[in-house]
C-alpha cells in the first residue's frame, strides 16, 4: 500500500467516524423535540382542561337595568328678574367730561387703556362727589398749542342730590400729565379724604388740605420711577399701626420707542394695540406709612417682587388689585388681577412680609390652567357666608373668573361656569367690575364694564365690537335655580346697556336716596352716570366707620350685619373694580325687614364692636370704641 493509499484509508475512517457522530446528535435533537411535543401537548391539554372547567362552572352573570337619568336643566326662566331702572343723568347733572386719550395714529398702548373715576367725599358735607382722571398730548405731540383739551383731573362737587358743579381748578388738581388710576384715602388721619394718581411716568399723591388738594408728592416718596407705567392703587394698613400704606400697580415695561418697535397689525387693517405678551412684566409698589407725611419703599423687603424662578426677571403685568382679609385672621391680603400671566395672592405673614400664594390657592390661572387677560378685580362674600368671592374681568373670548375659597381657608375654586357668570361674559372684554347690592334684598349682584381695545377689531372678528354693552348679573342666591342671572332692558331700561368702550368704574349713593349709582367710564367718550331708581320699597343700612386706634377710614375694617337669618359682610376698601375708587360707606340691603337683629365691626388688627339701638333707612356713622 502507498503512503498514498494509506493516508486516503485514513481520512475515509475518520470521514465514517464523524458520519456516526452526526447521527448520534441528529437522534439525541430528535428525542428532544419529541418530549418538548409531548410537554407543549400536555400544558395545552391542561390549559383547555382549566379553561372548559371554569366556562361549566362560572357564576351567571346578572344583568340589571338602569333607567337613564338625564341631567336636570336649569330653568332660569321661573325666576321673576327685579326692575332696578337705571337713569343717565351726566348731562343733566353737570358732568360734561370726556375722557382724553392723546390719540394721534401711532396706536401706543396706554391711550386705549386709560379712563377712571373715585367717588369720595372730598368736602366732608355728606355727599359723594366725583373726581374723573384723562391721558394728556404726550410730549412728542404734533398738535397745536392752541387746541385745547381737558385737564389731566376733573372733580365734580356734589351739591346734595347728585346734581354736579366743576370744581378742578378752585380745589388745586388743575394739572397736566398722562394719569391713569385713582385712589382715595386719609393716610394723615386728619378727617379729609386724599387721592393719590397713577400715571404713565411720575404718580402724584395730593393732600387735602380741608377741601384744597395740594401736591405732596416728592415729599411723600410716592412718586416711582420716571419711566414706569402704573395702573390701579390702592389704601390699606398692612401692617396694623394705625397709618394708611399704599399698593400700587405697575404694568409693563414700556416706551414709546419699544411700542413702535413691535410693529403690531391687524390683518388687512394695519398698525393695531401691540399686546402685553410682546412686553416684559414689572414689579409692584408697596410703600409704608412713616407717619408725618413720609412713606417708605418697602417692595422688595415685602416680598411682592415676584420673579421667575428660572429667569429671576419680574413676572407681574398689574392692572387690578383689592385688598381683603382672605384668611380671617385680622390682617389685609392682596391679591393682584395681573394680564397674561399668573394672578397673585400676597398673605400678610403680619411680620411686614407677604407671602406669595397665587397658584397653591388656586386662584393664578382659570379652571384650565391658563392665564388670562386679567383686569378689573373685587373680593366680597358674596354668598352670605364664609366663603370669601373673587371676581376678575378677562379679554375677549375668556370666562369672566369668579373663584370661592373653601371657608376661611386661602384655597379657591372657580366657579363661573357653574354660577352663570362665564357663559354670558366670554365674547366680552372686562375691565370694571364690583360686587355691589343693586335692588337691596341682601345679595351682591356683579357690573361688568366691557369694551374692546380696537376701534377696527368687527373687521378682523365678526363676533366682536369696539363698543360693548355693560352686564349686570342680578344674584338670584344658592337656592335659585342659577345663581346669577343676567339683567336686560326690561329690567334696567336701555340707558345702562348703550354701547360704551367701558373702562374704570365705580359706585355710591350720588343722590343720597340709600341705594348705589353707577359711574361707568369709557375711553374717549363721555361718561355714563346710571341713577338707580329702584322701587322694590327694600330697606337699608348705610355705615360709615370713623377709626381711632386704627386708620381714620376704618380701611380693612370687616362689618357684618345680621337680618332675616342671614349674615351679610362687607370690608372697608376702595382697590376694586380698575383704575377706580368707589365710596367708603358701606351699604347693605334688608330686603322687606324694617330691623336688623345685630351689627357688629371687626377693626384692624382684630378688636370687634357690638353697635345696638341701630336705626335702619339711613347713613350712620359708627366711631371706634376704646379697647
Amino acid at each position: 500500500m502507498t503512503k498514498d493509499e494509506s493516508q486516503l484509508d485514513e481520512e475515509s475512517v475518520n470521514d465514517n467516524d464523524n458520519l456516526d457522530d452526526s447521527l448520534a446528535d441528529d437522534a439525541v435533537i430528535a428525542g428532544a423535540l419529541r418530549w418538548s411535543l409531548v410537554v407543549m401537548s400536555a400544558v395545552v391539554l391542561l390549559v383547555a382542561l382549566t379553561v372548559g372547567i371554569y366556562w361549566l362552572t362560572r357564576p351567571k352573570m346578572v344583568q340589571f337595568q338602569t333607567k337613564l337619568q338625564l341631567p336636570e336643566i336649569r330653568d332660569a326662566t321661573s325666576i321673576e328678574l327685579p326692575r332696578i331702572p337705571m337713569t343717565d343723568i351726566a348731562k343733566a347733572a353737570g358732568v360734561n367730561w370726556q375722557h382724553y386719550h392723546g390719540m394721534e395714529g401711532e396706536k401706543l398702548l396706554p391711550e386705549t387703556m386709560g379712563g377712571a373715576v373715585a367717588v369720595l367725599d372730598y368736602d366732608q358735607d355728606g355727599d359723594q362727589d366725583l373726581i374723573f382722571a384723562s391721558g394728556d398730548d404726550w410730549p412728542w405731540s404734533k398738535r397745536k398749542s392752541s387746541e385745547t383739551r381737558p385737564s389731566t383731573l376733573s372733580l365734580y362737587e356734589n351739591n346734595g342730590s347728585a346734581s354736579f358743579t366743576l370744581k378742578t381748578r378752585e380745589c388745586g388738581l388743575a394739572d397736566s400729565f398722562y394719569a391713569m388710576g385713582l385712589a382715595t384715602g386719609d393716610y394723615d388721619n386728619d378727617g379729609w379724604c386724599d387721592l393719590f394718581v397713577t400715571a404713565v411716568g411720575k404718580n402724584r399723591l395730593y393732600k387735602n388740605d380741608h377741601g384744597k388738594f395740594v401736591d405732596v408728592t416728592d415729599m411723600a416718596g410716592v412718586g416711582g420711577a420716571s419711566d414706569a407705567w402704573s395702573t390701579s392703587a390702592c389704601w390699606l394698613d398692612f401692617d396694623n399701626d394705625g397709618l394708611l400704606d399704599l399698593f400700587v400697580c405697575n404694568y409693563v415695561v414700556w416706551s414709546r420707542e419699544l411700542d413702535l418697535s413691535l410693529g403690531s397689525t391687524l390683518t388687512g387693517i394695519g398698525r393695531a394695540f401691540g399686546q402685553p405678551t410682546n412686553f416684559s412684566g414689572t414689579f409692584c409698589y408697596l410703600y409704608r406709612n412713616l407717619g408725618k407725611g413720609e412713606f417708605q419703599d418697602d417692595s422688595e423687603q415685602a416680598g411682592i417682587q415676584v420673579r421667575n424662578a428660572n429667569t429671576h426677571v419680574a413676572v407681574g403685568k398689574a392692572l387690578g388689585v383689592v385688598a381683603v382679609d382672605v384668611n380671617r385672621d385680622g390682617w389685609q391680603d392682596l391679591i393682584v388681577a395681573n394680564d397674561t400671566v399668573q394672578n397673585f395672592l400676597f398673605v400678610n405673614l403680619q411680620n411686614g412680609k407677604f407671602d406669595e400664594a397665587g397658584i397653591p390657592s388656586g386662584i393664578a390661572f382659570d379652571r384650565s390652567g391658563n392665564a388670562t387677560g386679567a383686569m378689573g378685580i373685587d373680593a366680597s362674600w358674596a354668598r352670605n357666608d364664609d366663603c370669601l368671592a373673587v371676581v376678575i374681568g378677562n379679554f375677549a373670548n375668556e370666562p369672566a373668573s369668579l373663584y370661592i375659597s373653601r371657608g376661611t381657608q386661602t384655597n379657591f375654586f372657580d366657579a363661573a361656569m357653574a354660577s352663570g357668570i362665564g357663559p354670558m361674559t366670554k365674547l366680552s372684554l372686562t375691565f370694571g367690575m364690583f360686587f355691589c347690592d343693586l335692588d337691596l334684598d341682601g345679595r351682591q349682584d356683579i357690573v361688568c364694564a366691557n369694551g374692546h381695545l380696537e376701534a377696527d377689531i368687527s373687521k378682523v372678528q365678526p363676533n366682536q365690537q369696539y363698543a360693548h354693552a355693560s352686564q349686570f348679573f342680578w344674584n338670584a342666591g344658592l337656592q335659585g335655580s342659577t345663581e346669577f342671572l343676567r339683567l336686560g332692558d326690561q329690567q334696567l331700561g336701555t340707558a345702562a346697556l348703550q354701547p360704551v368702550v367701558g373702562r374704570g368704574s365705580a359706585y355710591g349713593d350720588l343722590d343720597n336716596d340709600g341705594d348705589l349709582d353707577l359711574v361707568m367710564v369709557a375711553n374717549g367718550q363721555a361718561p355714563l352716570l346710571l341713577r338707580n331708581d329702584q322701587q322694590t320699597g327694600h330697606h337699608f343700612l348705610r355705615v360709615k366707620l370713623q377709626g381711632t386706634q386704627a386708620n381714620r377710614d376704618g380701611i380693612g375694617a370687616i362689618i357684618r350685619v345680621s337680618c332675616g337669618g342671614i349674615t351679610q359682610t362687607r370690608s372697608v376698601t376702595t382697590g376694586r373694580s380698575y383704575l377706580s375708587a368707589s365710596e367708603l360707606p358701606q351699604t347693605f340691603g334688608l330686603a322687606d325687614f324694617d330691623k336688623i337683629g345685630s351689627l357688629e365691626i371687626e377693626w384692624p388688627g382684630g378688636q370687634r364692636q357690638q353697635v345696638t339701638a341701630v336705626e335702619i333707612d339711613k347713613l350712620i356713622v359708627i366711631k371706634q370704641s376704646s379697647p
